[in-house]
């Protein structure tokens, strides 16, 4: 067997193993350790070249930006727990309930909060459906329209900053997570924007699926209404920028004073404090986020190993060069390779979760993207917002699975008075699927979307740095020719970024 061929059939295995079910993280390591076994055999590569394996994992182990990974966790855990989203969708509820489909915009403007300071789906959609569900219920919402804001409100906890996948994404592209964070901000609101469209034309086209709740249901009303929505969100706020702000995540922000992973650490000072304001702070509660924080960790950690053995053996066999060659020559150049790209993570998100594409795949597309002269920014933030839907997908997505469990533990206790059925939960997810994808669009189509948010790069003075490096020469001016602006021009230009198949051509 030739060695040009061996990359597709790694990559067709890689599929293959990947559909089998098993942990994704023990799949990937030992399909990478047979295919090494294979080519070393082969002669491909020399059997040294797999002790680049133990300095790979000790690499993981030892990347600072990956330590902000747990820090964002427990303070998402703490802040999902502490009791912070059924005060917001009370008030929040109680706030726009009058309005024609009202409670879904509050459902929505709650996910849009939350998501920026908790970060995990599982506990945002559960929270959200165990106090809105059975309200919308009472009120006459349409079941399918109920579960499919709760559902897709929940995911936009991985786009909104400071989300775990930017982290993974910033980490896998070799770029700023504060830059991610910044270009993220547009599809959020616009995302918010979407579905907040959605329910306004549905609450004019079909009134009676998403009716106003009577004013005498409320049981607040004027400044004490609005002072118990203020203290939902103010302090959440402050949270909010302080992480955000001080790691130079925020539009208008140049200069940032924390890496990620401090940053990461004054939030989760922050989830205790305002965990303890609501004075829900409990030794149980704190049990609680560092064991799902741990569990969290865990699994990064595996599935990094796991792909990185795999990722080795197939940067040696040439495969980065494969993909490369592959991908680079679709018609249509950007716009192609953006479409061909959003087309297969669609697919793939029906069967792998956010972390497993950003670790597997991403690695094989990031160069590929830079050597067409694509913002490495704009499309780590175009495929983030392409993988929310990998928490939508009927009948795998797992905003499903959870909107599932919680729906009947609601309906056995009497909460809701007739069982959801699994058909209104998935056919409710169709119309949000498809405004999450028309967000894939527009991000691709728009890319101000995504870089009218980012710090403009600021141009070289040619003869100021000229000037500059003459006298940094020294004072004897007539002895060393004097540097032309041309020449300066190719002094300060950027190199091109070197491409995975350089990359792996250069390894032994």
């Amino acid at each position: 067997m030739a060695m040009e061929s061996f990359p597709p059939l790694m990559f067709a295995g890689l599929i293959a193993v990947l559909l089998i079910g098993f942990p994704v993280a023990f799949s990937l390591a030992a399909l990478g350790l047979a295919c090494g076994w294979f080519a070393v055999s082969q002669g491909w590569f020399p059997p040294e070249f797999m002790s680049n394996l133990p300095q790979n994992v000790f690499g993981i182990l030892s990347n600072d930006l990956l330590l902000a990974i747990p820090f964002f966790t427990l303070m998402g855990a703490l802040l999902e727990k502490c009791g912070l989203a059924e005060d917001m969708l009370d008030s929040m509820g109680q706030l726009f309930g009058p309005v024609r489909g009202g409670l879904g915009y509050s459902v929505i403007i709650v996910g849009f909060i939350l998501g920026a300071i908790t970060g995990t789906v599982a506990g945002q959609v559960i929270a959200m459906a165990m106090i809105s569900l059975p309200v919308m219920m009472r009120y006459g919402y349409s079941m399918r329209y109920a579960t499919g804001v709760l559902a897709a409100s929940g995911t936009i906890t991985q786009l909104v900053p400071p989300s775990l996948v930017l982290v993974v994404l910033a980490d896998q592209l070799g770029r700023s997570v504060g830059d991610m964070y910044k270009g993220a901000w547009g599809p959020s609101i616009l995302q918010v924007l979407i579905f907040a469209l959605y329910t306004f034309f549905l609450g004019r086209l079909k009134p009676e699926q998403v009716p106003g709740v009577p004013k005498e249901a409320r049981t607040l009303q004027g400044w004490a209404l609005w002072a118990k929505c203020l203290r939902g969100i103010i302090p959440s706020a402050v949270l909010i920028f302080a992480v955000l702000g001080s790691m130079g995540g925020l539009p208008g922000i140049d200069t940032a004073i924390c890496t990620p992973t401090e940053a990461g650490a004054m939030g989760a000072v922050g989830a205790f404090l305002l965990a303890g304001l609501h004075r829900r702070l409990s030794w149980p509660l704190v049990r609680d986020t560092m064991q799902g924080t741990m569990r969290i960790t865990a699994m990064v950690v595996f599935i990094l190993i796991g792909s990185r053995t795999f990722s080795l053996v197939f940067q040696g066999v040439e495969g980065g060069r494969w993909i490369e060659q592959m991908l680079s020559h679709l018609p249509g150049g950007q716009i192609g390779f953006l479409i061909a790209v959003n087309i297969f993570i669609f697919f793939l998100a029906f069967f792998l979760d956010f972390f497993e594409i950003a670790f597997i795949i991403l690695p094989l597309l990031g160069p590929v993207a830079s050597k067409l002269g694509i913002d490495l920014v704009w499309f780590g933030v175009m495929l983030c917002v392409n993988m929310q839907t990998s928490f939508m997908h009927p009948p795998f997505g797992f905003a499903l699975f959870y909107l599932r469990g919680i729906a009947d533990t609601l309906f056995k206790n009497g909460s809701l008075p007739k069982k959801v059925e699994s058909s209104d939960i998935y056919l409710g997810a169709l119309p949000w699927v498809g405004m999450q994808l028309i967000l894939v669009a527009i991000v691709i189509f728009f890319p101000q979307t995504v870089t009218a948010f980012l710090d403009k790069e600021k141009p070289v003075d040619l003869n100021q740095a000229s000037e500059l490096l003459q006298q940094m020469g020294g004072n004897d001016k007539s002895s060393q020719p004097a540097l032309s602006a041309d020449d300066a021009a190719r002094l300060f230009a950027p190199e091109p970024a070197a491409s995975a198949a350089s990359l792996s051509a250069s390894q032994p």
